[in-house]
This record gives structure tokens, sequence and C-alpha cells, in this order.
């Protein structure tokens, strides 16, 4: 039995299983990446080729995982405990090859203000102008990635934002019924103990309305006329 029916086997034991299956190993996904596609009679799994060699129970977590999403159902398994536990420890695992002096400094600011220094340091870059995804943190290569619009920031926006994503790294998620939990009641206390967060979140919207100006009025003109 392959490992996507085996999957949904454990899940609805009580269920035939009707459909064909394709898993793939691959590198365009990103580290520890997977995703599933299901079709009327088809399920296809995709992993980073970094699931290759994982224990064969991580891996049947780690679709159960994806089954649950994509068919909108709620379970809890022994496997999704162990891909869950897997995941956690990443961080552990991952090398620490990207570290901007920058985002560095503001790092080791918030770890010995506000948590002790229990962190360990993740990758730490910067990535695009983006306005939406103003910092994020990947639990899959213990990455710390900033927007570009705040490399000329102040430090102390840096180190809020910096703060933000490593209590999703100091917290971690939870885990129940094929959902997981990353703000947490525990994430939000902590979130609501920065000093003045409000004001530097005030701060942080006026940086983003004036590089929205910014960019609008770096936009040249688009001229019409009769003999383009």
């Amino acid at each position: 039995m392959n490992l996507i029916e085996e999957s949904f086997q454990r899940l609805f034991p009580e269920k035939e299983f009707p459909y064909q299956v394709e898993m793939e190993y691959n590198r365009r996904l990103a580290d520890f990446n997977a995703n599933i596609r299901l079709e009327p009679r088809k399920i296809k799994v995709n992993l980073n080729l970094q699931w290759k060699d994982i224990d064969p129970e991580i891996k049947i977590g780690l679709i159960q995982h994806l089954l649950l999403r994509i068919l909108k159902k709620k379970a809890n398994t022994r496997n999704i405990d162990l891909y869950n536990n897997f995941i956690k420890n990443i961080p552990i695992l991952t090398p620490k090859t990207k570290s901007d002096p920058l985002l560095e400094a503001a790092f080791h600011r918030v770890n010995h203000q506000f948590l002790s220094n229990e962190v360990e340091i993740p990758n730490l870059t910067w990535g695009t102008d983006s306005f939406r995804k103003l910092a994020s943190y990947n639990f899959h290569t213990d990455t710390i990635t900033m927007s570009t619009l705040f490399v000329d920031a102040s430090p102390e926006i840096l180190d809020y934002l910096m703060y933000h994503e490593m209590l999703h790294k100091f917290h971690k998620f939870k885990h129940n019924q094929g959902r997981s939990s990353f703000h947490t009641s525990a994430f939000r206390e902590d979130e609501q103990r920065y000093p003045e967060h409000q004001v530097i979140e005030k701060e942080i919207e006026n940086i983003i309305r004036r590089k929205k100006y910014a960019g609008t009025k770096r936009r040249k003109p688009i001229l019409w006329g009769l003999f383009q």
C-alpha cells in the first residue's frame, strides 16, 4: 500500500479509497514544503526533496495533515503529532547561513530585552518591498524575513517587527483537530506587552503610507496622442 492510501485509510478506516495516486519529490518547493492536489479520481502529493529520507510515519502525518485540509475535515492522529513535533524541531537542524547585520542587531536587542536570550538566532534576511507581509517567520527554513520597506527605518520599528516574528519562533504553534494555531493566547499576551506598541504601529502605518505615495509619484504618466 502506498503512503497516500495508507494515510487515508488510517484517517478514515471505514471508507473505501477511490483515488488514483501520485507522489513526487522535487526541488521546486521550498525546504520541507509540500502540497496536495485533489481531482475527481486522483490525489497528487508533491514534496520537497528533503522529505525523501524522512521516516515514513512522519510523512504519513504530513499527508494526513494535507488530506484534512483539502477534504475540509477535522481529526488528530499519532502520525500528525509526529509530523508536528518534527516541524517544531526543524529549526534546530537547519543551517544558519543568512544573517544581515542590521537585522542581527535588532534580533540581539529584542532577545536580550524581552526574551531573556532564550531564542536561538535564525536566518535573518530582507525580502521585497511588500506592503502586505511586513515580516514573516518560516518554520521550515528557520528564517525571519523583513520587508525592504523598513531598510531605513528606526531601530524602534525594526525591533518591534522583529519581536513579533521572534514570538512565533519562541511559542512555535499548537495543533488541534487538523488545524495549526500560530497566534495562541500566550502569543497574544506577549505581543501586547511590548512597550508603546500602539504608537509604533501608527508609525509603521505612516511609513507604509509614505512609501506607497512615493511609489505612485515615481510612475511616469501614460500619454495618449494621435501619432503613437
